[in-house]
């Protein structure tokens, strides 16, 4: 393996306790249109970025309105809570200070919208640990390894270089897939096969205890 000189983090359900929201939101926006959420909706979007989630749930359920009219509702929906209320996942912060302690680059990787995403990262203090932020808005979805492709770009650094923390198991598989050492974390929306957990170079149920099982160079 060659020396680790980089690590990628997901946001939502990995570095962020932000899942809840969205369970909510699918729940009111499809109630308010009189539809159930089907058990194999979240899991069905939770690699794409917000447009295309936006046609995926328009195909789906036949509705109307535009995906720009369905990302602008979610997003309002969703900005107060990712602004105020959103906190760090247990040892989130610890491993991070760690990390650029060491001197190993941080990015980030996300299907999150922009204007989500910056509030949360300020508000939790974290905003500033991070040489390089990459999102879907302008690569394919998490079900390719693109967005990491882009952060480990962003960091000077080969993919061999990087690991990537996450939280979904099709994410996970293709970063794999793209040559970086995976690292699942635990979430309670987190339910990966046994086939996927053959992309897992690691798994945690705490970001804090990372630090014991990988032997980062000094």
């Amino acid at each position: 393996m060659a020396r680790i000189k980089g690590a990628i983090f997901d946001l939502d359900g990995t570095l962020f306790d932000s899942l809840w929201v969205w369970g909510e939101i699918d729940k009111r926006f499809l109630s308010g249109r009189g539809i159930d959420v089907p058990p194999d909706y979240a899991a069905a979007v939770s690699t794409m970025n917000f447009f295309r989630c936006a046609e995926y749930t328009i195909e789906r359920f036949g509705l109307s309105e535009t995906p720009d009219a369905l990302v602008a509702e979610w997003l309002d929906m969703a900005k107060d809570v990712y602004a105020h209320e959103i906190g760090l996942k247990k040892g989130a912060a610890e491993l991070l200070a760690r990390l650029d302690r060491r001197g190993v680059k941080l990015a980030v990787a996300t299907s999150s919208n922009r204007d989500l995403y910056l509030p949360a990262l300020k508000n939790n203090g974290i905003f500033g640990l991070f040489d390089f932020i990459a999102d879907t808005s302008d690569t394919r979805g998490k079900d390719f390894p693109d967005v990491y492709l882009k952060a480990a770009k962003g960091l000077g650094l080969a993919p061999g270089e990087c690991l990537v923390f996450e939280d979904l198991p099709a994410a996970l598989v293709s970063a794999k897939k793209g040559g970086f050492t995976t690292v699942g974390v635990s979430d309670r929306h987190m339910t990966p096969t046994s086939e996927q957990k053959k992309a897992f170079d690691y798994f945690v149920s705490d970001l804090g205890q990372f630090d014991a099982l990988f032997p980062f160079d000094e």
